[in-house]
């Protein structure tokens, strides 16, 4: 009688893979991220060292420091200089990576979902594709691709030709009082225009 099989963390670089996921991400939004090791967990993996690809299916981890995406399946291939790139599926592909702390303030998250999703190494890139969103503290935006630059914290969103719509949304909280610089304070009205009084008439 088959078992079927048992769900296991896939260390790469000690699997036939060789060096295929070994290589870390340069500089990313959490820069600690870049010296932590790539790790994948999944049902099944199959992979084809000739092509330097790597399948997995079945309730896909795939982690890196604060980076973590869950998918039904992800294809890895190795590219030009020793690059990954990511491509994942599901219902949704979950994407979340923390970003580092600025000005004393604590650090928050980045948590991005969509139909399929894409990372690269060498651009530092996230991508997401279909029914995107993407939320980051309290703020959020929607549409059918999302571009994501680890480096610099940029957003890129654009609506899909067959959106009921054809608009991105947007949400983006107010600051509060206790994120305000110190000493600034909220605007005041505008104080009504001196008009001189009419000379008395004898």
């Amino acid at each position: 009688m088959s078992s079927s099989p048992r769900r296991r963390p896939l260390l790469v670089g000690a699997t036939a893979l060789g060096v295929l996921l070994a290589v870390p991400l340069p500089a990313a939004a959490e820069k600690a991220d870049r010296d932590k090791p790539l790790q994948i967990e999944a049902n099944r993996m199959s992979a084809d060292d000739i092509r330097k690809v790597a399948t997995f299916e079945g309730e896909v981890v795939l982690t890196k420091g604060t980076i973590r995406m869950t998918a039904e399946r992800i294809v890895v291939t190795e590219g030009e200089q020793g690059f990954h790139q990511a491509t994942a599926t599901g219902t949704p592909v979950r994407f979340r990576q923390r970003l580092d702390s600025k000005d004393g303030k604590e650090a928050v998250w980045v948590d991005g979902e969509a139909l399929r999703a894409e990372y690269s190494e060498r651009t530092e890139r996230v991508e997401l594709f279909e029914q995107a969103r993407v939320t980051r503290d309290r703020d959020e935006v929607r549409g059918e691709y999302i571009l994501y630059d680890q480096r610099t914290e940029f957003f890129s969103v654009r609506a899909g030709k067959d959106t009921t719509s054809g608009r991105v949304r947007a949400i983006i909280q107010p600051k509060s009082t206790a994120e305000r610089p110190a000493g600034e304070a909220p605007a005041k009205p505008a104080a009504a225009p001196f008009t001189p009084a009419a000379p008395a008439t004898q």
